[in-house]
């Protein structure tokens, strides 16, 4: 093949490639603000919050245990330097002070522990959350994606490796943010009768 046929292909190929994407419709979506701005986020939000809640209750409980356990230990400890008390009597207060010892240990060693599985679960529960908030947005957007026609979602919100916006410019044209996030809160909880009288109390008072 010539030179210049191998030219004229390699040219044609470009322009038909080029005509292709130009043909191929891009939107762009911000899904950190769909993610944040998710009814089933907020809720989960508070899920996590009141789980944290209950693990630093639970483990201020067992720190009150360790604190009480200490107290008693020294008490004992105290106990056995009398010195009008019986030798016999002072090697049982000793031996009562070992085991409570033994006892400071096994709570320290089940703090130690209960820290370890309570994080592990709490990350767990966390991540198992953020998965399944993510799976149902992607619903959305592939829907989305496929009754529009666009071939292509890019995320506005993503970063490079460098920190660098992946998405440099956009004219906003296909953003399908507010359209995602709208279809995602269709079924959202109305707010919480118990905040409404709150809010209306609120707004006579600013009226006086």
């Amino acid at each position: 093949m010539k030179p210049t046929h191998r030219l004229l292909i390699l040219a044609l190929a470009g322009l038909f490639a080029s005509s292709a994407l130009a043909q191929q419709k891009v939107a762009i979506i911000d899904l950190r603000k769909v993610f944040d701005g998710y009814y089933k986020t907020k809720e989960a939000d508070v899920k996590l919050k009141e789980r944290g809640q209950d693990i630093l209750k639970l483990r201020q409980g067992m720190l009150d245990d360790f604190k009480k356990a200490q107290e008693e230990y020294n008490k004992v400890m105290e106990g056995a330097k009398d010195p009008s008390i019986s030798s016999d009597e002072r090697d049982k207060r000793k031996r009562s002070a070992e085991a409570k010892l033994e006892e400071i240990r096994e709570i320290e060693a089940n703090i130690r522990k209960y820290d370890v599985q309570a994080q592990d679960q709490f990350v767990q529960q966390n991540k198992r959350m953020r998965e399944k908030i993510i799976q149902e947005i992607k619903e959305v957007v592939d829907a989305k994606a496929k009754i529009e026609g666009y071939a292509l979602v890019l995320d506005t919100a993503s970063e490079s490796r460098n920190e660098t916006p992946v998405v440099v410019f956009n004219s906003g044209q296909y953003d399908i943010t507010q359209d995602v996030l709208k279809k995602l809160n269709e079924n959202a909880p109305p707010p919480s009768a118990a905040a409404k009288p709150e809010e209306k109390k609120e707004g006579e008072t600013k009226t006086k």
